[in-house]
C-alpha cells in the first residue's frame, strides 16, 4: 500500500504541473480517490470493483478516468485494460476512452 501511494504521489506531481485537464486542478487528489480501485486494476486481478471504487469512478467522470488511465507515464501496478473496464463493471454509462 505504501509503495502504491508513493507511485501515486510521484505521478500526481509529474502530471499536475503540465496542463489543465478534466481531473481539475490537482490530479493527485483524483488518483487518491481511485485508491479503493487498486485491487480491481492490479494485473491479473479477478477482484470486482467494490462500492467505494464505483463511487469514485462516478464522481471523477469519464474524461478524468480516461486521462488517468491513458496518461503518460503509465501508472505502475495498474492494468490499463482492467482500468478501462471499471465503468462497465460499475454499471456507469460512460463513453469508451479514445
Amino acid at each position: 500500500m505504501a509503495s502504491l501511494l508513493a507511485i501515486v504521489v510521484v505521478i500526481g506531481l509529474s502530471v499536475q504541473g503540465t496542463m489543465a485537464h478534466p481531473c481539475g486542478k490537482h490530479i493527485f487528489s483524483a488518483l487518491v480517490q481511485l485508491l479503493p480501485c487498486r485491487a480491481s486494476v492490479a494485473p491479473f486481478s479477478p477482484i470486482p470493483p467494490n462500492e467505494a471504487c464505483c463511487n469514485a469512478v462516478r464522481v471523477l467522470g469519464q474524461p478524468c478516468l480516461c486521462v488517468l488511465v491513458n496518461g503518460s507515464p503509465p501508472i505502475s501496478g495498474v492494468d490499463r485494460s482492467l482500468a478501462m473496464q471499471l465503468p462497465e463493471k460499475c454499471s456507469v454509462n460512460f463513453e469508451p476512452c479514445i
